[in-house]
């Protein structure tokens, strides 16, 4: 099962999941949204738009590769992978 690690961020938005370990069972990268979504509902959507597209300012991992499928989530995630998302902060 894939590891997930969330920016510390996003614990400001859903603190239910700090703390724990995050393992999903995921074949795809749209797997490990819906799977973050049944664990804490709200957050497929902060990551990702209305239309199922990686929100602008949002990236995931899946180890050191950037996903490149924005659109669909369709990159593959190894049962072993660990999976990172991360938000960019912006302000000035």
């Amino acid at each position: 099962m894939a590891r997930v690690e969330l920016t510390r961020h996003l614990y400001l938005y859903f603190p239910q999941l700090e703390g724990q370990e995050l393992v999903v069972d995921a074949v795809t990268v749209a797997d490990v949204v819906r799977e973050l979504d049944a664990l804490a509902p709200g957050i497929g959507g902060y990551i990702c738009d209305e239309r199922g597209r990686l929100r602008m300012h949002v990236n995931i991992f899946v180890g050191e590769e950037r996903v490149a499928d924005r659109d669909g989530l369709s990159d593959a995630v190894a049962p072993d992978a660990r999976v990172y998302v991360l938000q960019a902060l912006s302000g000035g």
